[in-house]
């Protein structure tokens, strides 16, 4: 049989056990208010001239509008865009070279939705809220909870089934040694890869 011998341990002082909970509850409402900033923005932003916020709390400016009565993208078309995405302390993320082209149903929520509200040739200025984002994962420089502004400029869209004939037809003249602009070809600028 094993005996266990008690060590005693001294009583942490009543000063120390303040100190922590109160450095506990710091760091919760430091957490809080930091969640609550993008929120506080798009309040404070929604009510600033020419902004329109939707049922899903993008708010977005219009800063060019589109061709009068043009169609607008749809989930199953590809957008061809410039963008610049920045944080709220304005710090670019991102931004596109050349127009670039991206599937409107493959991007976050609300980048989605700003396309389908605009019109050939338009320019947008679009605040996505966190949770039409990246949420509270982030992605990459975008840390968790954040609040994204846009640029954005719809230059065209098609239709994704016209996209990959596009590309299947380049591929196809590749392989005969046509090049890209073989007869017929006609390219969007940075129609790129297939939409996945």
């Amino acid at each position: 049989m094993s005996t266990v011998t008690a060590v005693p341990l001294r009583a942490t002082k009543r000063s120390y056990l303040i100190y922590l909970w109160a450095g506990v509850v710091l760091a919760c409402l430091a957490a809080f208010a930091l969640a609550r900033q993008g929120d506080d923005f798009l309040m404070r932003n929604s009510r600033a001239s020419g902004i329109v916020t939707t049922a899903t709390g993008l708010e977005y400016k219009i800063v060019t509008p589109g061709q009068p009565g043009a169609p607008r993208p749809t989930d199953t078309d590809v957008a061809l865009v410039n963008y610049e995405g920045k944080l709220l302390d304005g710090k670019t993320f991102d931004k596109s070279q050349q127009p670039t082209p991206m599937p409107v149903g493959s991007v976050v929520p609300g980048f989605s939705e700003a396309l389908k509200l605009m019109q050939k040739g338009a320019k947008y200025r679009v605040w996505i809220p966190s949770k039409l984002g990246y949420g509270a994962a982030g992605a990459g420089p975008i840390p968790a909870n954040a609040t994204l502004m846009f640029d954005i400029e719809l230059v065209d869209f098609l239709p994704a089934s016209v996209v990959q004939q596009m590309q299947a037809r380049a591929a196809m003249a590749r392989g005969n040694g046509l090049g890209a602009s073989g007869p017929g070809m006609q390219m969007p600028p940075g129609a790129g890869s297939p939409p996945q």
